[in-house]
């Protein structure tokens, strides 16, 4: 497992020279979007970079702005040697746990890219069973180039996803907090309840489902 250093320059490929190195042949990074929100699925998200066409500006999703990252992922598309997105559905999360759903996810994004990797370089410290061996690296979008590309797709994949819940679940603002917790969501779940987009198997969807039901017994 590797870890990032506070003062590291940034993302480059001395991690995936080494693992190529090691595994004798491309490696992947791999990254994933929305484990902590309340409602839509978890994404993720496996590339494999062209050392020779690099898109300039390649970090860590969460230091770019949506812009920079809507940029980049086209231009990851266009000049990766590979890339995949896998999903896990708010059903999977829900009777998995989020973090085997996680892994779903990244099975998924590996098996959609068109090259196969011989190992994979995945940000974090879990090391999830993948369809190819995996080096953990905790700060890994600060680290790799293709774990922060990979983190990109994750990230805008998700984002276009919960926009489209929006308009198809109107009032509890997912296109703007993206299903995370904000004042606006709770104020529209205290009003509208849960939707099927949600992840009810969160504490918090939980308690409010269950205050609800409460509430409607006292009624009748």
């Amino acid at each position: 497992m590797t870890s990032a250093k506070p003062d590291h320059p940034g993302p480059s490929l001395d991690l995936e020279t080494a693992a190529q190195l090691a595994f004798g042949g491309l490696v992947c990074g791999v990254d994933e979007a929305g484990r902590g929100p309340w409602a839509g699925p978890v994404s993720a998200a496996a590339v494999i970079l062209n050392p020779d066409d690099l898109p300039p500006g390649i970090d860590d999703s969460k230091a770019l702005t949506a812009r920079a990252r809507e940029r980049l992922e086209i231009e990851i598309k266009a000049r990766a040697l590979a890339w995949g997105v896998g999903f896990a559905s708010v059903q999977e999360i829900d009777s998995l746990n989020i973090l085997k759903a996680t892994g779903v996810a990244m099975c998924r994004a590996i098996e959609a890219l068109s090259i196969a990797p011989v190992a994979a370089l995945v940000d974090g410290n879990h090391a999830f069973a993948l369809p190819c061996p995996v080096r953990t690296v905790v700060g890994g979008d600060g680290l790799s180039l293709s774990i922060a590309a990979a983190s990109i797709l994750a990230k805008t994949a998700r984002d276009r996803l919960m926009i489209e819940l929006d308009a198809e679940y109107p009032g509890y603002g997912f296109a703007g907090h993206k299903g995370y917790h904000a004042a606006v969501h709770v104020a529209a779940l205290h009003t509208l309840g849960p939707c099927p987009a949600h992840r009810l198997s969160w504490a918090p969807i939980r308690a409010l489902t269950a205050r609800s039901a409460e509430i409607g017994s006292e009624s009748r």
